[in-house]
């Protein structure tokens, strides 16, 4: 009875709000009023983060129209963090107010469908990652609790039918876009803002002062292991398993003393993953900007992770532990490309693989035989990534605000 009751409030705040959003819609958009948002208000970050720094950077005048939309339950904690970016809970009255009369949206991820926009607002779709895992209405199967594949796929391209504009990283990346979101507006071929950083901040400067910001030295060797979550190993919804699937104790083992292992976990896990015993030599950081992950780590661990794209621009080496390989793929999302022939570095399925690849990668700092297959990678992934995209980004939202 208690849970009906809520949903029921729920419901009629929703409707409230839609009332009062379409009471707002038939005003004219304020002109330079954007209001950002990564992963649905969880954090300040991503594409989305690196465009308002450098919005703010060529504006500073602006920066008063310039708001963060973020989740009630996270507002606090970010206000804390980000104490000079401006704030608006996500689904309040003044939320609803900007939303409405916002001149841009800067989103990384979908909106609810049943949310409507300005007829002035220009909806710019930044996204968040090259894919390797299918996407979309490519999705053969959707195994996601809460929703079926018919469903998902209808609500995935009558949301993408609302982007104006939407980034590709790569022409990979444009062509998969185009038709597993059925995107029919304008690209922005200039790579990925929040990549940006991978090549201003690539010095050994820079580096280092990261390194004594997050792990509290300088001569550390950073291994950072960020695997992809399962779509279908939860126990219910919005709560997911997750079990390391290698021995702390032989990791290790096959590693110097000055090693440090990072843990760069989805969210949805990042309270599952026990270390007990190795808290001085293990770090879980989900919260912290991937990106100084990157520039701090001198080896990349994933699967199927999209990290794998964005860590390429640093040209370091990556090992993949693809363990579930068969699984993940032929019954779970599938891969737009030959994974097992195309991965940049060393795959292995099986643990002691796993180590003898660590203790190789201890010894010589690199993987032999993969010079070439990683740079065919990063001609194919990488080639439009640069250290001006958020410019270039700004750039355009400077001429459609002008009406150029």
């Amino acid at each position: 009875m208690k849970s009906k009751i809520i949903k029921l409030l729920k419901l009629t705040i929703r409707l409230c709000l839609i009332i009062l959003n379409d009471i707002f819609i038939i005003l004219p958009v304020k002109k330079d009023l954007v209001i950002f948002e990564s992963f649905k208000g969880k954090d300040i970050n991503d594409n989305p983060a690196a465009i308002y720094e450098e919005w703010i950077n060529q504006h500073p005048k602006k920066k008063d129209l310039a708001y963060f939309a973020v989740k009630v339950s996270e507002y606090n904690d970010l206000k804390n963090k980000y104490p000079n970016v401006k704030m608006v809970r996500r689904f309040l009255p003044k939320w609803v107010w900007i939303m409405a009369r916002a001149n841009f949206w800067v989103f990384n991820s979908r909106t609810p469908n049943w949310w409507r926009k300005n007829k002035g607002t220009t909806y710019m779709q930044t996204w968040h990652g090259t894919p390797l895992k299918k996407l979309g209405i490519d999705i053969a199967n959707v195994k996601m609790p809460g929703t079926n594949t018919d469903r998902y796929k209808e609500r995935f391209v009558k949301e993408a039918h609302r982007w104006d504009y939407l980034i590709a990283p790569n022409q990979y990346s444009h062509q998969i876009f185009a038709r597993a979101f059925d995107f029919n507006n304008k690209f922005l071929d200039i790579g990925y803002p929040r990549n940006d950083i991978l090549y201003s901040g690539n010095n050994k400067d820079y580096i280092n002062k990261l390194k004594y910001k997050l792990i509290g030295d300088n001569k550390s060797k950073i291994i950072m292991y960020a695997p992809t979550w399962r779509d279908d190993d939860y126990k219910t919804r919005g709560v997911y398993n997750f079990e390391l699937p290698f021995s702390l104790e032989e990791f290790f083992n096959n590693v110097d003393d000055n090693a440090i292992l990072i843990i760069r976990p989805h969210y949805l896990v990042k309270d599952s993953i026990n270390i007990s015993g190795y808290e001085d030599r293990v770090k879980i950081m989900a919260e912290e900007d991937i990106s100084e992950l990157y520039l701090i780590s001198d080896l990349l661990i994933t699967d199927y992770s999209s990290v794998m794209f964005d860590y390429a621009n640093l040209k370091r080496p990556m090992l993949f532990f693809a363990y579930d390989l068969d699984h993940y793929e032929e019954e779970l999302r599938g891969f737009y490309f030959n994974y097992k022939n195309d991965v940049p570095g060393p795959l292995v399925q099986i643990s002691s693989e796993f180590y003898n690849k660590i203790s190789e990668f201890n010894h010589y700092n690199k993987f032999n035989n993969y010079d070439e297959k990683f740079e065919n990678f990063y001609k194919k992934f990488c080639s439009w990534e640069s250290e001006d995209s958020s410019k270039k980004f700004v750039q355009i939202m400077r001429r459609i605000s002008d009406g150029k």
